[in-house]
């Protein structure tokens, strides 16, 4: 998965930091990227370059599972960021018919994630 950012040193700040994701070593060396290891497999690149934060469709969104949603939780409430349910209600969280808690919200770019507690 790759973003095209807006500015790439709070993208960097905001998936590092309030996400915990785990950066790693990116090819290009021209700080123009940052590259994050998501899953053995996989990988999120933040792209710098964009000239504006876009509109995104709630229902396009990138998907984490964490052990505890409360911790993200309270990681989001420290640095003021707001997270809110599928219907929209802010602070709020979704219980899945499976029993699954989930969560939205908006990277500094705009883009929607969801984070949930599911069992990988």
């Amino acid at each position: 998965m790759a973003l095209y950012v807006t500015n790439l040193q709070k993208s960097t700040w905001f998936y590092k930091e309030v996400l915990e994701l785990d950066t790693m070593p990116e090819p290009f060396h021209d700080g123009r990227h940052t590259w994050f290891k998501i899953s053995e497999h996989g990988q999120l690149h933040l792209i710098s370059g964009s000239t504006a934060a876009k509109t995104h469709e709630k229902d396009t969104h990138l998907c984490f599972s964490v052990p505890q949603l409360s911790d993200v939780i309270a990681r989001l409430e420290k640095n003021k960021i707001d997270y809110e349910n599928w219907p929209g209600e802010k602070k709020k969280i979704t219980r899945r018919t499976d029993g699954v808690m989930q969560i939205y919200l908006k990277d500094p770019d705009g883009y929607w994630l969801e984070i949930n507690d599911d069992k990988y």
